[in-house]
């Protein structure tokens, strides 16, 4: 395998303080070629595991997470900087997640019968296929690695995780737990890994399968590496969504939502509302109450039960929303909140709030990851679906107002869901997934099995 060029470790450094927090040191070739070759041994063994078998190690592993929450939490915090409680419920996620495949794994690999003449019976079975590489995000690493995780898992493919690298704390826990809870050795395994070998474990043949959350930039890279070796590939990548507000809205209630839902994990994550598109007759009265609720926070300790915003996630995340912030600002947004980088140690940054955005600025098209909101005035409801599919990303979306009008709304959307009259966010029983730049694919309910699955049909004549 080829070793690594750049970076030679994983840092961990406290973004509330500045402070190295540890170091870990990539894998070496060696090292790596044993993990590869423990995920291809122990997958000939998980995929002939009975599925109530599976089942009974995934109430096991949900368990486990769930006694472990609180120090699962803390070092999510310590890395990423979100307020404790968000990391709480990340956690939470995870649970959510094994107990679901747990409950319906027998149900959604049940085999399909059908009808075909000349034949006795055909029927159209979900097998695993391998190894499957996962390669994950900083903003949710208890979370995004068990989304990779569990329905491949369920369906007997075994699982490598890449971390983000200013969090492999958080994601290296997992692999005691799934030691405890009775996994055959191999089944899951976080590997401290280089972009390089990330490279080297796609095209090696024992790797079947890669699905990737990050930038649309890793997207790309990753899903050519996929392609050129003829393999499969889930990519949820950048999101830059629309919440819609229309004059119809209950106003109050559209406010609330779009300012809780546009903080949570600080304002990073792809499938939080980034842009709020709101109808001339209720702009004033929500962007009075946005404003006042967006900007009502209590900035600190993440660990300080009293905060509700702790710092990004990285010196770097907060510099790249200072220099969107500042250039919008320099080509004539409105400040309706002055916010920004703030002194002192740390990667703070205080809430603001944009109106009067133009195709010129940078937020117009690229994703503002953090705490900014961004309010675009419409016309009307055709003119907000017009702003709203203006954009290279596909995510998710909200529309607020009448049911009947926004559900007439929410199905022009050009995205892989919308919430009507409420924030979608990524339930675990259904398809998590956009179009466009937002990548190819989807994952967890049925589908995150399903884009693993060998689906192969057998002929009885």
């Amino acid at each position: 395998m080829t070793a690594p060029t750049a970076q030679r470790t994983y840092r961990t450094v406290n973004p509330a303080t500045g402070e190295l927090v540890r170091e870990w040191d990539f894998l070496d070739d060696a090292a790596l070629e044993a993990r590869l070759a423990a995920a291809h041994r122990a997958f000939r063994e998980w995929r002939e595991v009975p599925v109530e078998e599976k089942a009974a190690l995934f109430v096991r592993i949900a368990d486990l997470i769930e006694s472990n929450l609180d120090r699962l939490a803390r070092q999510t915090t310590l890395e990423m900087g979100k307020v404790l409680p968000h990391s709480l419920g990340e956690g939470g996620g995870a649970v959510a997640m094994f107990r679901y495949y747990a409950k319906h794994g027998a149900d959604l690999l049940a085999d399909e019968e059908v009808e075909v003449g000349g034949f006795s019976k055909m029927v159209v079975r979900r097998e695993p296929v391998g190894v499957v590489l996962g390669v994950e995000p900083w903003n949710a690493p208890l979370f995004q690695a068990m989304r990779a995780t569990a329905p491949n898992l369920m369906l007997g493919n075994t699982v490598m995780v890449k971390p983000a690298e200013i969090c492999a704390g958080s994601t290296l826990m997992f692999d005691e737990l799934f030691r405890e809870a009775g996994f055959p050795e191999g089944a899951y395994q976080t590997i401290l890994v280089s972009t390089d070998q990330v490279s080297t474990l796609i095209a090696d043949d024992r790797v079947r399968a890669v699905t990737l959350t990050g930038s649309d930039r890793a997207g790309s890279i990753v899903g050519e590496q996929a392609s050129r070796h003829i393999k499969p590939v889930v990519l949820e990548l950048g999101g830059s969504d629309a919440f819609i507000v229309l004059d119809s809205a209950d106003v109050a209630r559209a406010a609330g939502t779009a300012a809780t839902c546009r903080l949570l994990l600080g304002g990073q994550a792809c499938a939080l509302p980034k842009r709020l598109i709101v109808t001339e007759g209720v702009a004033d009265e929500f962007t009075a109450a946005f404003v006042a609720l967006f900007t009502d926070q209590v900035i600190g300790d993440p660990f300080d039960p009293a905060t509700t915003l702790g710092p990004m996630s990285s010196e770097a995340a907060a510099d790249l929303l200072q220099a969107q912030y500042d250039d919008a600002v320099a080509k004539g947004a409105t400040v309706l909140a002055a916010g920004g980088r703030m002194d002192g140690p740390g990667a703070f940054f205080r809430p603001a709030v944009l109106t009067g955005i133009t195709p010129g600025m940078r937020v117009y098209r690229e994703e503002a990851f953090g705490p900014l909101g961004l309010i675009f005035r419409v016309p009307d409801a055709d003119a907000a679906v017009e702003l709203a599919n203006d954009n290279q990303y596909g995510l998710g979306g909200a529309v607020f107002g009448e049911p009947e009008e926004a559900r007439a709304v929410a199905r022009r959307l050009d995205t892989g869901g919308v919430g009507v009259n409420g924030f979608l966010g990524s339930p675990v029983e259904i398809p998590f997934g956009g179009t466009k730049r937002s990548g190819v694919g989807r994952e967890l309910g049925r589908s995150g099995m399903d884009q693993f699955a060998n689906i192969k049909t057998y002929g009885y004549a």
